[in-house]
């Protein structure tokens, strides 16, 4: 009989392969203006100390290191984080990128002025040890920074058909709850001494249709990729027919383009000072 941490175990290696599918880095090129945004929010200061947990290809990593932060990144996918040492590399970026589990940084109590995840930590399937975690390696007074797909957003909406088709793992909140300004009070609360939610869109932008939006999603997005090798004929032909007609529904371009507004909750939690 599987253990709780056998069973833990499992759902992390399910979404570490899930992630290691397909090929992370042509989808997230379409929001690497949206994550420069988010940094450039931040107001990072040369030499201040950052961590970018789930990191994923290094959306957040570079421009941070850019500004003259001193840049960590921490993910669950070793193929990811190749992907950001290559860009960073190629930019003479020195940042420090490890693998990890954002349930356990492997890093020091109050080692950064902010710790920051774009559309990443929000995935860890134990929400309250992330934030716990963030919290930890976060100096008092710094600050933590999220940006967390909403539930009634374009993202959370396709995360949710998904699920229809492939049920989440028993006991897993859905990720989009990081999105609700009530449930991030709630996890960040005992850890923060003020936090302002704000909400924001991720534009995507594509030179293509809605259809070829999803044979992109369907080939290079790793929770997509998995979903359809998990289904039968019927079914991969049931849910493509479904996510062609939520990506059109919502579509504002036209001509053979698709650009559709997609909905996150920008958080940031300033870090209470010990007493």
């Amino acid at each position: 009989m599987d253990t709780t941490e056998d069973k833990l175990a499992h759902v992390k290696e399910r979404m570490r392969s899930t992630w290691m599918a397909g090929d992370f880095g042509q989808i997230a090129r379409y929001i690497e203006t949206c994550a420069a945004e988010f940094v450039a929010r931040l107001d990072l200061k040369p030499g201040m100390r950052v961590l970018d947990v789930a990191c994923g290809t290094g959306n957040l990593a570079l421009p941070a290191a850019r500004a003259g932060a001193r840049v960590s990144g921490l993910d669950i996918a070793p193929n990811l984080l190749e992907q950001a040492r290559i860009r960073a590399a190629s930019e003479g970026l020195d940042i420090n990128f490890v693998e990890g589990d954002a349930e356990r940084l492997t890093f020091p109590d109050g080692e950064f002025d902010v710790v920051m995840t774009m559309f990443g930590a929000m995935f860890a399937p134990r929400p309250e040890v992330a934030a716990s975690e963030m919290a930890r390696v976060c100096k008092p007074g710094g600050r933590i920074a999220m940006a967390n797909w909403t539930p009634q957003g374009f993202t959370g909406k396709m995360f949710s058909l998904g699920s229809k088709y492939i049920p989440p793992p028993k006991g897993v909140p859905a990720p989009v709850q990081w999105g609700d300004e009530a449930m991030v009070q709630d996890r960040l609360g005992p850890y923060a001494s003020d936090i302002r939610c704000t909400r924001q869109m991720a534009i995507f932008d594509y030179e293509f249709t809605p259809r070829e939006v999803v044979g992109l999603f369907r080939e290079f997005f790793g929770p997509t990729k998995v979903a359809f090798s998990r289904l039968d004929a019927a079914g991969q032909e049931a849910y493509e027919r479904d996510l062609i007609q939520l990506w059109a529904a919502d579509n504002q371009a036209s001509k053979g383009r698709t650009l559709v507004p997609s909905e996150y909750l920008e958080v940031i939690a300033v870090r209470r000072t010990e007493r």
